[in-house]
């Protein structure tokens, strides 16, 4: 989409501390963070949300996912713990329609979820 941010950051046409890329995926630093550690991972392909996920992107989610354990590692935030966060729609509090993944630590989170 033309008017997303993240496409944006996607194609460099915006700057972001980039911690990790490949040809699916992009994780950077949150410019807001919330904890010591908050870095937003995406997907390449613009979605908008978890409801826009199809089963072919199956591969895609596990990927994501495998990068959040990586850079956990690569953080020094594995062993400590760390809280992974996506919203999807407004009553979620997602402020940008591009599928995002936070990973968030480096401290005592508080709140127990689960």
């Amino acid at each position: 989409m033309a008017d997303c941010i993240f496409c944006k950051i996607v194609k460099k046409e915006i700057p972001s501390e980039v911690l990790y890329e490949d040809e699916e995926v992009l994780a950077f630093k949150d410019i807001n963070p919330v904890a010591p550690v908050h870095v937003l991972v995406i997907p390449k392909k613009h979605l908008i949300s978890v409801n826009d996920l199809v089963d072919q992107d199956v591969s895609l989610i596990g990927n994501i996912f495998i990068v959040i354990k990586k850079l956990a590692a690569q953080l020094g935030i594995a062993e400590s713990g760390f809280r992974v966060v996506t919203n999807t729609g407004p009553d979620s509090g997602q402020v940008v329609g591009h599928l995002h993944f936070h990973l968030i630590g480096g401290k005592s989170l508080g709140v127990k979820i689960g």
